[in-house]
């Protein structure tokens, strides 16, 4: 398979893992589109027979915090904490009613987790990435990257028995 077809097949991945960063659809989508157009751009930089996926993630990063960058360079609030009811974190695929409603309930509890926990949580867990590539990709230690994991499934757990009435957000 050519590195076109792949990349092409990974654009799905790259539409949730930019959506959970953004928390906005259209933004989402641009961030995709910045990230495919920077990744076609160097694509003589990847190494074959790595990760293709990880790289890509990599790349979607990097985008997303030079365009964090720049934005902050002009002024502009830029809001990372994600809407849970926001479309962006609609689901694909329609579960049946329970699921949904439990499913809707711990995106909300996700929202609330600070962005660093809450984008290794999704890397290791939606995105079934390794520390070690979670770790690249976001250009932190492997130790970090466990770290953040354990904090963020701990607070994960404490906001899911919370009664709605206690509920706070989690730093």
């Amino acid at each position: 398979m050519s590195d076109a077809q792949s990349l092409v097949e990974l654009i799905p991945r790259l539409r949730r893992y930019a959506r959970a960063l953004v928390g906005e659809r259209s933004a989402a989508d641009d961030l995709v589109q910045d990230t495919l157009e920077r990744a076609w751009s160097k694509l003589h930089l990847y190494r074959h027979r790595t990760d293709l996926r990880a790289w890509l993630f990599t790349v979607m990063h990097n985008v997303h915090v030079n365009q964090l960058a720049l934005a902050r360079r002009d002024a502009a609030n830029v809001s990372l904490d994600a809407d849970p009811g926001n479309p962006a974190w609609q689901l694909p695929v329609r579960a049946n009613q329970l699921e949904r409603v439990e499913l809707l309930e711990l995106l909300q509890h996700m929202g609330r987790l600070c962005v660093d926990q809450r984008e290794v949580l999704l890397l290791a867990a939606v995105e079934e990435l390794r520390y070690e590539e979670i770790a690249g990709i976001l250009q932190i230690p492997i130790g970090t990257v466990m770290s953040r994991l354990s904090r963020a499934r701990n607070n994960l757990r404490q906001l899911v028995a919370e009664p709605a009435s206690t509920l706070r957000v989690v730093k």
